[in-house]
């Protein structure tokens, strides 16, 4: 035997044939022989190894059906968004695809490794778990090359007909704008949490004050720190004069905030148009955009969301960038999940009562009712998130999530049920006993709902005090003008006046006479607390309250008159 030819490599595909059995016993004669079974063997021997020349049988071979089928998968896999490759036990990269050859080394070595891992995890699959679908045992996996961008990576496993692992298949597509979705879900999810857990702890303590201050710090805080909306304003409507009014406004001036807006979708911008439709609205161009009202300076975009609560609109949520297409669909989805969450707590909160009660039962019923449909808003705002981001467990796991709470927030409103959510008590209120502190004093009641007006005024009567009413701001300040009253209870939202003028005008004829104001939804917008608490105010009722609560501060003003 020529010992040159001894030296030689040779490979065999198909050497079980029969056919085949005196070929190789000659073939061993002559060469360095090595015997596959099949092309997937010999393709990994291949690239591992040198050969001098190749047997194989023909029909192990495509056909030119199955050559053209072939060059069809490949020029799909060239076609598809996603890199694709093949890789050996060893993490080397036997194929791959236009996308995946895209990759630059920091990447590709990543998706080496991980391969390269799964791998070995294959291996330890029994012969019996991997004759079943290999995707049933796929590995999902992540990587991070960059602090920027995120990747995320399927391998499946591939088996001959020996059931012998002989490669894995990974495909990679870059993750990085799901990842920044899913943060601001898991930020979205944490926000209505806190939120909601910060209605609990308010009814076990704080007062309707600190509530408000509270909550508006919590909005802020989420809005900020974990949305990035750092300019924006969140208005509510007035139902009865369909005045949408500023509750807080973060970063935008003074002036914005002062508009004049009514939830009316023609030429009252964009916010009355979202809370008159019920519809989001991005803004992309203030410039040209013949809703936009004069907001942040220089303001390039805008996202505005409905307040949902029940299926109607309560207000909305505007956000203002001076960044060019700072928000997209993705923010749209999330601000109308967080917009919800402040529709909750501010009614969980009784900030937007807007109907009174007489009884504590039915305030009981109301609340459970009111919460009801915004918490079953949310879950259906999140399963149709669920539903479009199929393929991103991730995702759908914090959705999941967000169901989740949800559904423990609904058992946490039983415990809230017996709160005041009214005038509460008046019903009971007999002829009392007379205190001579408050016998025969001289009480303005200044309030343009009658039920709320005449109840207090029963109430004052029954105490053995005389009562005055107004209805509106231009007859109690009629009133004041024409006498000298002990004490003055009034509304911070009348029609002709706001608390601060009935506040000033008593103050100009008697610096000494108390004046307590009341406010049924928690905002100021003309600031009237803010001003009289500087001048003297004697105290604030925020409605929904109790009689005793309501007695113990007409009690307090008086005295200390």
């Amino acid at each position: 035997m020529d010992k040159k030819l001894s030296q030689r490599k040779v490979l065999v595909v198909g050497g079980k044939s029969d056919k085949n059995t005196d070929l190789i016993e000659n073939l061993q004669q002559c060469f360095d022989l090595t015997v596959v079974n099949s092309t997937q063997e010999a393709q990994r021997l291949l690239t591992q190894q040198s050969f001098d020349a190749v047997f194989s049988e023909a029909d192990l071979y495509h056909s030119n059906s199955k050559e053209h089928v072939s060059e069809q998968a490949v020029e799909i896999l060239n076609t598809i968004g996603e890199g694709v490759c093949l890789v050996g036990m060893d993490g080397i990269v036997l194929w791959e695809n236009n996308n995946m050859a895209d990759y630059d080394k920091t990447i590709k070595d990543g998706i080496s490794k991980v391969s390269h891992e799964a791998f070995e995890a294959f291996r330890k699959i029994s012969y019996e778990r991997a004759s079943e679908s290999p995707l049933k045992h796929r590995k999902r996996s992540f990587i991070d090359p960059e602090s920027n961008r995120y990747f995320e990576l399927i391998t499946t496993p591939m088996y001959d007909e020996n059931e012998a692992l002989t490669q894995v298949a990974t495909v990679i597509w870059e993750a990085t704008d799901s990842r920044r979705l899913q943060q601001r879900i898991d930020a979205i999810d944490k926000s209505g949490r806190e939120l909601v857990r910060l209605d609990a702890e308010a009814i076990k303590g704080k007062t309707v004050e600190q509530r408000i201050s509270l909550l508006q710090d919590k909005i802020v805080k989420y809005a900020k720190d974990l949305l990035y909306f750092d300019h924006f304003v969140v208005r509510i409507l007035n139902r009865k004069s369909n005045q949408l009014e500023v509750l807080f406004g973060v970063g935008l001036p003074q002036e914005a905030e002062d508009i004049e807006i009514f939830a009316n979708n023609q030429n009252n911008g964009i916010t009355g148009y979202v809370v008159a439709t019920g519809r989001s609205y991005i803004c992309n161009n203030p410039d040209t955009d013949p809703k936009y009202l004069p907001g942040l300076p220089d303001s390039k975009c805008t996202l505005t969301v409905p307040l949902r609560i029940y299926d109607n609109v309560i207000g909305a949520l505007n956000v203002e960038s001076g960044k060019q297409g700072a928000f997209g669909e993705e923010d749209r989805q999330v601000a109308e999940i967080f917009g919800r969450y402040i529709a909750m707590a501010l009614n969980f909160l009784d900030l937007l009562v807007v109907e009174r009660f007489e009884t504590s039962s039915q305030a009981a019923d109301n609340l459970s009712r009111e919460l009801s449909q915004p918490l079953n808003d949310i879950i259906n705002s999140a399963s149709l998130l669920i539903e479009d981001y199929i393929g991103h467990d991730d995702i759908r796991h914090r959705l999941g999530k967000i169901i989740d709470n949800v559904t423990n927030i609904k058992a946490a409103v039983k415990d809230a049920q017996s709160g005041p959510k009214g005038i509460l008590g008046s019903h009971r209120i007999e002829r009392q006993q007379q205190d001579p502190q408050l016998h025969g004093k001289h009480v303005l009641v200044v309030d343009d709902e009658m039920f709320i007006r005449q109840t207090i005024a029963d109430v004052i009567q029954k105490n053995g005090m005389i009562a005055d009413t107004a209805s509106d701001g231009k007859i109690a300040l009629a009133l004041i003008s024409q006498r000298q009253y002990d004490l003055v209870i009034s509304d911070i939202k009348l029609p002709h006046a706001n608390g601060y003028e009935i506040f000033s005008a008593v103050k100009e004829g008697n610096e000494n006479t108390p004046v307590i104001l009341m406010t049924g939804f928690g905002y100021d917008p003309n600031h009237s607390i803010v001003r009289a608490n500087r001048e003297g105010l004697s105290a604030v009722l925020y409605k929904p309250f109790k009689v005793e609560q309501l007695m113990m501060e007409v009690r307090q003003a008086i005295v200390a008159r």
